[in-house]
């Protein structure tokens, strides 16, 4: 076969190619260890079935997808936001409610998040609109010193390795009339500067088990944000716009061999130390296959839920402003389990939701698998109750398993300032199916499939809006 006229490579080129092919053999060798959790004893994969190892390879998969997203486009010198989980890379027992993103930025300096929003009233604590377009249910901006995962072990949990340097939730975000909004990020607050700022170089100091102390200096890496959609039908997204004040306007450095060579590692190390690294937690620390300290009970609880507890490290992270309770359902075809939330103190946000064993949500927008406060009906005694079950009930508060025999169940109970008694908990009552009428207050609202199929559709579409790619 004759060859293409082209002149010998140089040495430049010839260097630059060894360097990418190498490069690019360390992210597919890093893809197969990330691969190898799906199947591997020692890795802590979820049990195996047909079901659950096609789902592994999807959780993979979307691992991968999450980690070139990341890795292949934004830098913390000209940060955007991305997708940290979506519909096509599900993990980390996420929230259905809540479009998850994140950008890069490097909190030695200073950046500029410029936004605008629907209707926010509801932010201020007045009544929503009740015609045209509304803003997310709840908005949080969140700077932490690191990516939970990253470094593919449960060590990282430590405390003392990671801080978040400051955290802008809704409810304190200044909003103009016309939906816009600014927000300064920097390692300290100019004079003069009233606006909506946030820190993103801290000093911490934490008390050793000795009773000795450290202090350390923790620097933003990356803006982490999310939005909580309640009503599905008539919340949009934010428009976001992020930058690094010195930079903006200036170009971006042409590509070159070391930062692709650089990417290609990333985006293996990313997807091979996630998936390592959530296999471990749900295995280890959330005991989902069994008591794994010794102490004679599970952390996530089966039939049942454990106690409520903040966001932390020990959480491997989670939104700072949530309380957060859960446990593993596990049912038989005639069964149901009627879950009860209790809330003494009111929230700004509630949220239910399944997940299979590799913590991926169920698939939301097609089966009723989440339901948030604004979506179910509320008793007269102000919990909320809901049937967890296989097939459909007949009652409004359905949620779906979608077939999974066993999966998670979270509950997030969102405060602008937490509560430091009288916190919120859930239980849970396994009974039979045909009998789930009888252990239901009188005023349950039942629903009928046309009913039923209305609602679907309404998730359908909202979920469709919330990630479009047009």
């Amino acid at each position: 076969m004759p060859t293409l006229p082209f002149p010998p490579p140089d040495a430049a080129t010839l260097a630059a190619a060894t360097q990418l092919r190498t490069s690019w053999d360390t992210l597919i060798a890093q893809l197969q260890e990330a691969r190898n959790a799906i199947d591997d004893p020692a890795l802590w994969p979820a049990p195996a079935t047909p079901r659950n190892l096609a789902e592994g390879y999807r959780y993979v998969m979307g691992f991968l997808y999450g980690s070139i997203a990341r890795g292949l486009g934004p830098t913390q010198e000209f940060p955007y936001f991305v997708r940290c989980i979506q519909p096509l890379n599900r993990s980390t027992i996420d929230n259905a409610d809540a479009i998850y993103l994140a950008a890069p930025i490097d909190g030695n300096y200073s950046y500029t998040i410029r936004g605008k929003a629907g209707d926010t009233r509801h932010w201020r604590g007045e009544p929503p609109v009740r015609e045209g377009r509304k803003a997310p249910h709840y908005v949080i901006f969140e700077a932490p010193s690191g990516y939970s995962g990253d470094s593919g072990s449960i060590k990282e949990m430590k405390p003392g390795s990671r801080a978040n340097c400051d955290v802008l939730d809704c409810t304190r975000l200044q909003v103009n009339p016309d939906g816009s909004f600014e927000i300064l990020l920097a390692p300290e607050r100019p004079a003069g500067h009233t606006g909506n700022y946030m820190r993103t170089r801290v000093t911490r100091t934490r008390t050793r088990n000795d009773g000795s102390t450290e202090s350390r200096e923790y620097v933003t890496q990356l803006v982490m944000m999310r939005e909580l959609f309640c009503d599905w039908e008539h919340e949009d997204l934010l428009d976001l716009f992020i930058y690094r004040n010195d930079l903006l306007g200036q170009a971006m450095p042409a590509y070159t061999p070391e930062l692709a060579a650089q990417q290609m590692e990333d985006v293996g190390r990313f997807t091979r130390n996630q998936v390592h690294f959530w296999n471990e937690f749900y295995a280890i620390t959330c005991e989902a296959y069994g008591d794994m300290n010794g102490d004679g009970k599970c952390f996530m609880p089966r039939n049942d839920f454990n106690r409520p507890n903040a966001a932390s490290l020990a959480t491997a992270g989670g939104m700072a402003t949530n309380i957060y309770c859960g446990g593993i359902y596990e049912l038989e075809p005639d069964e149901a389990m009627i879950v009860e939330l209790n809330q003494p103190v009111e929230p700004l946000y509630i949220g239910f939701h399944l997940g299979n064993m590799w913590g991926e949500s169920l698939d939301f927008a097609n089966y009723q698998s989440s339901l948030n406060a604004l979506q179910a009906h509320r008793d007269a005694d102000n919990v909320l109750r809901y049937v967890i079950s296989h097939r459909d009930p007949g009652v409004a508060n359905w949620v779906d398993t979608t077939g999974h025999p066993e999966g998670y169940m979270a509950v997030r109970w969102a405060y602008a300032v937490k509560p430091k008694e009288n916190l919120p908990w859930a239980t849970a009552k396994i009974v039979k199916l045909a009998e789930v009428l009888q252990h239901l207050p009188a005023a349950t609202r039942l629903i009928t499939p046309e009913q039923r199929c209305a609602e679907i559709a309404i998730r359908q579409e909202h979920v469709q809006r919330r990630y479009r790619q047009h």
